[in-house]
């Protein structure tokens, strides 16, 4: 039975629609020759039977994570022209977080439910391996608890650099503090010519898979990004993602693809370039038809808004990300979307779907079958303190608990 009625797509395109929704596998040629003139709805039934396909007996459910992303420090020697964030070294908007209040956002988190944290920041000049190593043992010691999925390729080759050690030692010893898995920071665009422009002081794309590649090797897993809409061609985008494939076929260690798109105010680019909503669906529906190897793909309701987040469901997304308890990097360049676990929760069964709290191996903690079992803890908010909202802390009636 085909995916989609043939009257509905080009004859060309059929059968490359049919062989992807059956779960074969399509070269990148082919993916850009869907991305570019497939119907939209056509490619979106032909990207969710394959996720139907991939999940057969949970096909039902799509989940959600209770994460917080911990910004450790702004000072950045990178400069990415789409980062809003980062303040260059001696700059006196600097800062950095001393670890009793990481802690204390640690503390935070767990009181909420929170099951993960993101650490977060910029290329500190003075921060080696020595200063995560640190970091992560202090938050272990404390909250054994929470998962620790955190930084990505570019950071690796900046302590590495900083401490004068190799990637391998790198990775090892702060694994061997806590590290749980990579969060797949710093891809944004891997091919040459995009990545030139955009973050012309980061390593390079091959150099940033192949750093992926050695964590893999040595036990740690990781998500795989892409920043959509500073410019890149449909080409590169597509580029982008084969270039993943390849590495996923040699390791199996990317546990889940995560488009979003760049954010325009507060940044070098200005807004000249952006990805459209329609752009963004199309990609989500390319990857769960392109990523024949990738277990999960994330819907980014953060920087497309909660409907378009709603929406992705429908195109291949068996996931919506987090009610994340704090933000600033996004946010910082405009991101101005906020939920909280209830309206998660609202949206993902408005979709036609069961939600599920699921952890960062996307294990299920909790599914909510029952609309009258649903949790009601109006304190699980997204950016409940952000340095990027005015006020600061937006919930000051939170009780804190004292980290040791």
């Amino acid at each position: 039975m085909s995916a989609v009625a043939p009257e509905s797509v080009g004859s060309d395109l059929q059968p490359v629609l049919d062989r992807a929704a059956a779960g074969g596998r399509i070269s990148p040629e082919e993916a850009l020759e869907l991305y570019v003139r497939a119907p939209l709805h056509a490619l979106g039934r032909a990207a969710d039977e394959a996720r139907r396909r991939r999940y057969a007996g949970t096909e039902h459910i799509a989940t959600y994570i209770i994460e917080r992303n911990i910004n450790y420090t702004n000072v950045c020697v990178t400069a990415c022209k789409f980062c809003a964030f980062y303040a260059p070294p001696k700059s006196d908007k600097g800062w950095s977080r001393e670890l009793d209040e990481i802690l204390r956002r640690c503390a935070e988190t767990v009181e909420l439910g929170g099951t993960q944290i993101m650490f977060q920041g910029g290329h500190h000049p003075d921060y080696g391996v020595e200063y995560y190593e640190r970091s992560f043992a202090a938050i272990k010691a404390e909250f054994p608890q929470l998962v620790i999925h955190s930084l990505g390729a570019s950071e690796v080759e900046h302590m590495a650099k900083v401490s004068g050690v190799s990637i391998e030692e790198a990775i090892t010893r702060i694994k061997a503090a806590g590290l749980d898995s990579f969060a797949g920071a710093g891809a944004e665009l891997l091919p040459a010519r995009p990545r030139q422009v955009i973050a012309p002081l980061k390593e390079s794309g091959e150099r940033w898979l192949e750093i992926m590649e050695t964590a893999h090797g040595l036990g740690l897993e990781s998500t795989s990004t892409m920043l959509m809409g500073t410019g890149e061609t449909n080409a590169e985008r597509i580029e982008h993602m084969r270039m993943i494939r390849d590495v996923q076929d040699r390791t199996g260690g990317f546990r889940a693809f995560i488009p979003y798109t760049y954010q325009p105010e507060n940044n070098h680019l200005k807004g000249r370039t952006q990805a459209t909503l329609l752009e963004y669906l199309r990609i989500i529906a390319v990857g769960r038809l392109f990523f024949d190897n990738v277990n999960h793909l994330q819907g980014s309701w953060l920087t497309v808004g909660k409907e378009a987040g709603q929406l992705s469901l429908h195109y291949g997304a068996d996931d919506l990300g987090s009610v994340m308890l704090e933000e600033n990097v996004v946010s910082s360049a405009g991101a101005k979307h906020r939920s909280n676990r209830m309206e998660l929760i609202h949206l993902i069964r408005a979709a036609g779907r069961v939600p599920a709290q699921r952890d960062t191996t996307y294990n299920h903690l909790a599914v909510h079958e029952d609309p009258a079992q649903d949790p009601v803890d109006d304190r699980v908010v997204s950016h409940l303190a952000s340095t990027a909202l005015e006020g600061g802390t937006a919930h000051p009636e939170l009780t804190i608990v004292e980290a040791r």
